[in-house]
């Protein structure tokens, strides 16, 4: 298997990446809209396996001084054959993705994953704040 990764919005495959988010445990049952509006507002690796989408991860990004790194997937088939680094890795050279002061991402199982990357705890967690709507994809 050879790995593509592709920032190229016209080869994202709308249908795949809903057809993850949509049962993720993070994006339940969010409609195809709110992918495409989400899509449309970031920076996507996306990655292939020949013309077939088997990842994705985006980042939401003032390409100034912030972002938000979400949606990092891999679809079972390819998960362990170092899809989700090849991924992080084309985000963390990305031009438009250089000096930014901080970045941030929640994740509730892969922080192993992550930490290979240089991600670390938040060391002033009480400075954090968030505001959630829990509903918002029903």
């Amino acid at each position: 298997m050879t790995i593509r990764i592709s920032f190229d919005p016209a080869e994202q495959q709308l249908d795949v990446i809903h057809g993850f988010l949509t049962t993720s445990y993070w994006s339940p049952g969010i409609s195809r809209e709110t992918v495409a509006r989400g899509l449309a507002h970031s920076i996507a690796a996306c990655a292939f396996d020949g013309d077939a989408q088997i990842g994705m991860a985006r980042v939401v990004t003032d390409r100034a001084t912030m972002a938000y790194l979400a949606d990092v997937f891999v679809l079972d088939g390819y998960r362990g054959r170092g899809v989700a680094r090849a991924m992080l890795e084309a985000l963390d050279a990305h031009p438009d993705l250089q000096g930014l002061r901080r970045w941030l991402l929640f994740t509730r199982d892969m922080h192993a994953l992550y930490a290979r990357f240089g991600w670390q705890a938040s060391a002033h967690p009480e400075r954090m704040m968030l505001r959630e709507n829990p509903d918002a994809y029903r």
